[in-house]
């Protein structure tokens, strides 16, 4: 099996499971981990430019709606 059959694999799964795919992400599990995750890369963008905290919000929060179920 060479990278393309992979790739095409990977792509049929998708395909097959993409309404669970997408409920999962959309779940209350993953907006917890999400957030999580975003504070804490957001904390550390801010600890490197503090300058640029309220821009830094910015982004977490529109990364945030991308994720999760809020």
């Amino acid at each position: 099996m060479g990278i393309e059959d992979a790739v095409n694999k990977g792509k049929d799964l998708y395909e097959q499971n993409k309404d669970k795919i997408a409920e999962a992400v959309k779940s209350e599990q993953a907006e917890d981990i999400s957030d999580k995750v975003l504070d804490g890369v957001a904390d550390f963008a801010k600890k490197i430019a503090p300058g640029a905290a309220d821009k830094i919000d910015e982004i977490r929060d529109e990364a945030d709606k991308a994720v999760g179920n809020q």
